[in-house]
Parts: C-alpha cells; structure tokens; sequence
C-alpha cells in the first residue's frame, strides 16, 4: 500500500477518537498529539521517517489554523527508547524548528 500524501485528511481521528487537531481558545490554539501515524493509521517502519512526517503533520494542522512552525511556543515530546531515538529526531526537529526556539520538555517513556 502506498503512502498517503503529507496533508491528507485527518478528519478520521475526529470521527474514530472525537477530538480536535487543533482547538482555538482565546488567543492560543491547542493541539492534540501529533504521532507519525498516517490517516490509514499506518506507521513508518524507519523512525527518521515517522519524525519527520509528525512534524509534516503538525505543519498542516497548523496551517488550519493559519499558523506555522514559528508560532510555537511549547511543545513536549514523548519518545520510546529516548536515547536510542534522540539524536535522529532532533536532528529531524531542526529542520522544522528555528530560532528562537520554542520551550520544549522531551520525556522517555517505557515501551
């Protein structure tokens, strides 16, 4: 099976888990987790992939919201096998996230 295009649409985790992408309140917009994981579901085997299609993700849900990357303020990333992952994936948010950095929390989590 293919992969779906970066930007399909995401409206199955809104019909299958009821929740919002991205959820204006006041003058800030929540999002929910952004994974790797496609709108089939899917997951890519290869984790630089995953990371950078989260990423890929998380631009077009901002993007909804007329926002981009640069409009961050805080984001907290969980990662199984944190130090085994680490270096790819921040090397992966670089090429996504710019100065001036947002605050950012990075927690391992037990597989």
């Amino acid at each position: 099976m293919a992969a779906p295009r970066v930007g399909s649409d995401f409206s199955c985790f809104e019909h299958d888990w009821h929740l919002s992408r991205a959820f204006g309140a006041g003058e800030f917009v929540v999002l929910s987790g952004v994974t790797g994981c496609r709108p089939d579901y899917s997951v890519a085997d290869d984790p630089e992939t995953q990371f950078r299609e989260a990423f890929q993700f998380l631009g077009e849900a901002l993007k909804i919201a007329k926002l981009d990357v640069r409009d961050i303020v805080e984001m907290t990333s969980y990662h199984v096998e944190l130090r085994k992952h680490l270096k790819a994936f921040t090397s992966v948010k670089d090429e996504f996230i710019t100065a001036p950095y947002p605050a950012w929390s990075c927690i391992g989590t037990p597989s």
